[in-house]
């Protein structure tokens, strides 16, 4: 790290990023399984936490992490990432702007050849970004939860699941989530009354498609010979997005969180929201698949202000406050 930013300081120890570094702000990349231990002790050095996705291993954990940034006064903010990224905002002003008319359903597929996880299944490794960006576009919370999957290379440890979840009003979501897939999948659709979304992310450019398609039942009819289905089928139409990279965007939304006051958009709120639906998910399997009611429901969810700000990764290798990319580098988000 230092032989690349020679400005950096790097340091092995995480107490020394609390007690030995001046810091205003630390982001937290680890495995899930150290996400508590590592916030909890920030928020306690009075530091401002942004937490990867997702945010604890259970919703105790997450609220108790919520009170203390609520006590101490500091921001803590989830790394739901792509509620930051331009398509899925786009998606949301459509939807938004009744152009699909009322969202029937949304169906979710995010599959991959790996990276197989020993402490964690498919649905908390992969299904958290999915999640959130239901949430989002639903508006709503899902009423009840289940989930099936099947475990095929480690015993216990499902790495193919199908979560679906059920919405007030008949809305409803699935996410399919595999390590065991020979592509590479990112996609979701959005089917509305009156048009129907796709949005892929694997797709450079045209990353979201409409498609004026639906499918109408005959509003009077007197005799089952009168009844008709009428399918629709229109244009399909690419809208202009102008992309941005969206862990940038979500960065400075927690260096401008810091310095205003605000509340995030994710917040640690949403973030433990989120966590119950995965803990949902694991009571689920654990009886077959059978339907988990959800109590209550989960809510659908910087350098120029000179803040230090240090990352804590797997390795515990720590970058302060840089831009998060160069001019025409990208990241790669999510899982």
């Amino acid at each position: 790290m230092t032989s690349l930013y020679s400005g950096v300081e790097a340091v092995t120890e995480f107490e020394q990023m609390l007690c030995g570094s001046d810091l205003d702000a630390i982001s937290i990349a680890t495995p899930v399984r150290h996400h508590y231990p590592l916030a909890k002790a920030s928020l306690e050095a009075g530091k401002h936490t942004l937490i990867e996705k997702p945010m604890a291993v259970s919703s105790a954990e997450c609220e108790e992490l919520n009170e203390i940034a609520d006590r101490k006064g500091l921001v803590l903010m989830v790394g739901h990432t792509f509620l930051y990224s331009s398509p899925v905002r786009r998606i949301k002003k459509i939807i938004d702007d009744g152009e699909i008319g009322a969202i029937q359903y949304i169906s979710s597929r995010r599959l991959n050849l790996g990276l197989f996880q020993k402490d964690i299944n498919v649905v908390w490794d992969l299904a958290p970004h999915d999640i959130s960006i239901i949430l989002y576009l639903m508006g709503d919370d899902p009423v009840s939860v289940n989930c099936q999957g099947s475990a095929n290379v480690t015993p216990g440890v499902e790495d193919v699941a199908m979560l679906s979840m059920h919405f007030k009003g008949g809305g409803y979501a699935s996410v399919h989530s595999s390590w065991l897939e020979p592509n590479k999948v990112r996609e979701m659709t959005i089917v509305g009354t009156k048009r129907m979304i796709v949005y892929d992310d694997v797709e450079p450019l045209q990353k979201v498609k409409i498609y004026d398609m639906r499918v109408e039942r005959p509003p009077h009819y007197d005799n089952f010979a009168e009844f008709q289905y009428s399918y629709h089928y229109g244009d399909m139409v690419v809208p202009r997005i102008q992309h941005e990279e969206p862990l940038r965007v979500e960065c400075q939304h927690f260096i401008d969180c810091i310095v205003n006051g605000d509340q995030p958009f994710t917040s640690g709120e949403s973030g433990r929201d989120l966590v119950g639906i995965l803990e949902a998910s694991t009571e689920s399997l654990e009886v077959g698949g059978g339907q988990i009611l959800m109590n209550g429901g989960p809510r659908a969810a910087g350098a120029a202000h000179g803040l230090n700000i240090m990352q804590v990764s797997e390795t515990l290798t720590m970058k302060p406050g840089k831009p998060v990319l160069g001019e025409g580098q990208e990241a790669q988000i999510g899982s």
